[in-house]
């Protein structure tokens, strides 16, 4: 394992994919210029060999590489055939493209509240939300932590709706041995540079058991295309996975495992470290659930003072959301107002994501443990 050593001052950043790239250098720099050599840049077979890879590492029978994780969502609604006047139930405690998707296919986003614990969907709220209209059911696995999906999938079998995870940040998340992507229906995976995953520019996947539900994505994300390139079949757009993204990925998918345990390492070690961190809510995994650690995220009420002391010791500190999507200018035709979801927004007010990837020194962990403790130790005595 590559780690550096972590001197007291030294910036400590939110990730560190320099590092990363140091520690597979030779591999990384081999498939791009095979890549390159070949000038396959679309369609090159560093695409379909990932989406196989890919595809079984998750346990799933189908994948369609696409061009962010964004598309992925936008193109499963369609697959899904959700339109206009379809609603579809999801979370607001998320990144917009969660509810943009929704809306840019002409549905309406029906926001429920997330559970307290783990940030993620409240199954208890589901079914209170569905209606005639309710054409899907959208969960988000948040920071690595998987969303309860039994309830949500037994939810979902009483009404006939189709679960579509959002695994943008569950690169290896597991429920009871299985990994986010064959939780649901289907799934779509973010490869944005800073994901457990990540490649070097954007790219995204649709995995699913359900190999033409997955065919179906592929044609809309090939210009609707048929048999040949210029037989158009249905209305499609241009989103495809490239070839150099995908040999890259190919890379760092072998290497997957191996990070995903590091950053678990590391996660532990900062909360045996802040254990005793006064009025400080600290992440947990819900029982039979695996977090894949993309984020480690604590609570507390003095957020906004607390991140302005980690800067000022340059450590870099980072909030994963400061606004539910329900409140957003963007998607103010979902109807959102502000008390609707008082958990949500509880957590936009008080979350606050510290320093974690796979090459971060375990000095590093112990210093921002420290500073943390110290501001809010503190906060207390002043209080």
């Amino acid at each position: 394992m590559t780690e550096g050593r972590a001197v007291k001052g030294r910036p400590i950043p939110m990730v560190d994919l320099a590092a990363q790239y140091e520690r597979i250098r030779g591999e990384v720099d081999e498939a791009i210029a095979r890549v390159v050599h070949s000038t396959a840049f679309i369609k090159g077979e560093d695409c379909a060999l990932f989406e196989s890879e890919f595809a079984a590492w998750c346990g799933v029978k189908a994948a369609c590489g696409v061009a962010n994780g964004t598309d992925a969502l936008i193109l499963c609604l369609r697959a899904y055939g959700v339109g206009p006047g379809d609603e579809v139930v999801t979370v607001a405690n998320t990144f917009i493209a969660t509810g943009e998707a929704i809306l840019l296919n002409g549905a309406r986003p029906v926001f429920v509240d997330v559970d307290p614990v783990t940030y993620t969907m409240d199954p208890a709220q589901v079914e209170a939300a569905l209606t005639t209209r309710t054409k899907l059911i959208l969960p988000v696995h948040l920071y690595g932590h998987p969303a309860d999906m039994k309830p949500i999938l037994e939810i979902a079998a009483r009404h006939g709706l189709r679960v579509l995870e959002d695994a943008a940040q569950a690169h290896g998340a597991e429920i009871a041995g299985r990994r986010a992507g064959a939780l649901g229906h289907a799934a779509t995976f973010s490869f944005y540079p800073g994901k457990n995953l990540g490649a070097y520019g954007d790219a995204g996947m649709v995995v699913s058991d359900d190999a033409e539900f997955v065919a179906r994505v592929r044609q809309i994300a090939n210009h609707g295309g048929g048999k040949n390139k210029y037989d158009n079949v249905v209305l499609g757009t241009n989103s495809r996975l490239d070839t150099l993204q995908a040999a890259v990925l190919r890379v760092k998918l072998r290497h997957l495992e191996a990070w995903n345990r590091e950053r678990r390492q590391r996660a532990e070690a900062y909360t045996k470290a802040l254990a005793d961190a006064p009025s400080v809510a600290l992440p947990r995994e819900r029982p039979g659930a695996r977090s894949a650690w993309h984020l480690y995220t604590i609570r507390v009420a003095d957020r906004d003072g607390l991140q302005d002391h980690l800067k000022a010791q340059s450590i870099a500190a980072a909030v994963h959301y400061p606004r539910p999507i329900h409140l957003q200018p963007a998607m103010s035709a979902a109807g959102g107002r502000s008390g609707m979801l008082p958990v949500s927004e509880a957590l936009a007010r008080e979350v606050l994501c510290l320093p974690l990837y796979p090459e971060l020194p375990f000095e590093a962990v112990e210093r921002v443990a420290a500073e943390v403790k110290s501001y809010c130790g503190a906060a207390v005595a002043r209080a």
